[in-house]
Formats: C-alpha cells, structure tokens, sequence
C-alpha cells in the first residue's frame, strides 16, 4: 500500500474573517469539524488553534462561533458591505 501525503498552503486574501484569541482556544477543533465551507484545517500541532485556510471562502455563517465551548475564543468579523446600523424611524405626527 503506497501512502501519500498532501500538501496544502494557506491562500492569502484580503478578508479576514477568522480571527482567534491565543489565550482563550483550547485547540478541540470543534470550529473546524462545523465549517461549512472547510476554511478552517485542524492544526497539526496539539492544542493550537485550526488554520484559517481560505479566508475567501467563508459564507460568514457562524457555526464556527456558536459551535466553540469557550466564549470569545474564536472571532467571526463580517465584511464592512455586510454590515448594517439600523436607525430607529421617528413616527409621523
């Protein structure tokens, strides 16, 4: 049986949609497994946050966020076209 091994590199982009705090991750990967677009790769070093892949790629849904046991450890930052400030509408008199 012949192994092979792949190889993979991090895709550089201008978004960056996945941000970690270093202090809080646990590194259980729990992100990367809800990933519905696979951006986020397990980190092949124990206890290490997963390797945000292909930034591009993400549909910024959140399941990684919600999925993560420790709050504030992993931080979704949508692009600036998607955010939204909704004003209150002042009645009609």
């Amino acid at each position: 049986m012949n192994k092979k091994e792949l190889y993979a590199s991090e895709i550089p982009c201008s978004a960056n949609p996945i941000t970690y705090n270093e202090q809080l991750c646990i590194g259980c990967n729990r992100c990367a497994v809800s990933c519905q677009s696979d951006v986020l790769v397990p980190s092949v070093e124990k206890g290490r946050h997963p390797i945000v892949m292909y930034p591009g790629e993400c549909i910024y849904c959140g399941s990684c966020v919600m999925d993560c046991p420790v709050p504030g450890a992993i931080h979704l930052e949508h692009p600036l076209m998607n955010r939204t400030k909704f004003v209150p509408v002042k009645p009609k008199p």
